[in-house]
């Protein structure tokens, strides 16, 4: 689908987005998800996109229009201060001072641009001892106090994917920061940077867990608590078949809920005393093993006993709710996420493909007032028709 068709609640919204890896790439297919013209601009040769893969698979570009262009030649890099003077979003997430080497900092973005919503995202932040650094999300998880929390009493810290730094710390944060500046430049006319710093992102997402701490609900050490498998009603059994459920009735009226349909004793699913959690664990693992996990679905799956099953990814799709929603769509081939959240009046677009390194992004520099002509005494060529 080519960009300048895609609908959705940023319709018309102008993004240049600097390729990279990590946060970077995933916050502009949630801007593209939801409508906005993201034009990805990419060097020449063999990208850094961290794990090898067929461009197809890197679903992170989705909905995108791609131009290639070495930023290191002073015509092309005059040529990508053009598209940030027309455009209303840049999104880059190289280590700090990197852009500013280029000759495509802020300041220079925005002499051009009084309007431009410059947005950066990094591990550290772009200033501190550590802004420099290399890190990637498990560093910036260890050192914002999430990775402690996560994993088994008497067991090591468990990496959770890297989903909490970079795309809810990182991806995340920078289109929420995006989008608060422009609605701010709506009444300012005026834009600004976004310094999103995924260590930052991070921590904020624990918010909640630090309010906890301070009132003593939780005890600072990892798999002892209510919602870190501490308590044995908010944890994953194994059932007869190998496979697993969630069980995670944390308030007492859902485990009743529980016990009734499941005949399981109420009394200790309703008891409170946290030393006899271990003793209440071993019951319920027995119970769960009793029964293939589809059984238990069957069993418990239409009441509130908050008991769903641990679906590998390559089957969550199936999931009748999940179908019904609509959830996971595909495109080229490939079964993936659909865009969200929804909206009433300006639904999203279904997701489009990536572009291959220059694909799609003539026309759409067409679209923003960049002639062909232009391209070609720049030195651009090779540019290809959108999807």
């Amino acid at each position: 689908m080519n960009n300048k068709q895609r609908q959705g609640p940023l319709h018309g919204l102008r993004v240049v987005e600097f390729a990279g890896i990590g946060p970077g790439p995933l916050c502009g297919m949630l801007l593209a998800d939801l409508g906005a013209e993201v034009l990805l601009i990419e060097r020449d040769g063999p990208q850094d996109i961290g794990i090898a893969r067929e461009r197809r698979h890197e679903l992170a570009h989705r909905g995108k229009s791609s131009l290639v262009l070495d930023l290191k030649q002073p015509p092309q890099r005059d040529l990508a201060l053009e598209l940030a003077a027309r455009a209303d979003v840049l999104i880059e997430g190289f280590r700090p001072g990197a852009m500013e080497r280029l000759g495509l900092g802020p300041d220079v973005c925005t002499a051009a641009n009084a309007g431009l919503i410059y947005g950066r995202v990094t591990g550290y932040g772009q200033d501190g001892p550590l802004a420099a650094r290399a890190g990637h999300d498990l560093n910036y998880i260890a050192l914002s106090g999430v990775l402690h929390a996560i994993g088994r009493a008497g067991h090591a810290p468990t990496p959770p994917l890297n989903l909490v730094g970079d795309y809810a710390g990182g991806s995340m944060l920078l289109a929420l920061g995006i989008l608060a500046a422009l609605f701010e430049r709506a009444r300012s006319g005026r834009g600004q940077v976004v310094d999103a710093a995924m260590v930052e992102g991070a921590a904020l997402l624990m918010t909640p867990y630090f309010g906890m701490l301070a009132a003593g609900l939780v005890n600072g050490n990892r798999g002892e608590n209510l919602l870190d498998s501490g308590a044995p009603y908010y944890d994953v059994y194994r059932c007869q078949d190998g496979e697993y459920l969630a069980f995670a009735a944390v308030e007492p009226k859902f485990r009743a809920v529980f016990a009734q349909r499941t005949g399981f004793d109420q009394a200790a699913l309703l008891d409170e005393d946290r030393a006899n959690w271990p003793a209440l664990r071993q019951a319920l693992a027995r119970m769960f093993a009793q029964r293939p996990r589809d059984a238990w679905c069957a069993l418990l799956q239409d009441c509130d006993a908050c008991v769903s099953p641990v679906l590998p990814p390559s089957c969550a799709k199936e999931h009748p709710h999940n179908a019904a929603r609509g959830l996971f769509q595909a495109a080229g081939g490939i079964v993936q996420p659909g865009p969200a959240p929804r909206f009433s009046r300006t639904s999203a677009s279904p997701p489009g493909l990536p572009p291959e390194p220059g694909q799609g992004g003539g026309g759409l520099t067409a679209a923003w007032g960049i002639t062909e002509n232009r391209l070609l005494t720049a030195g651009v060529s090779g540019t290809r028709a959108p999807h």
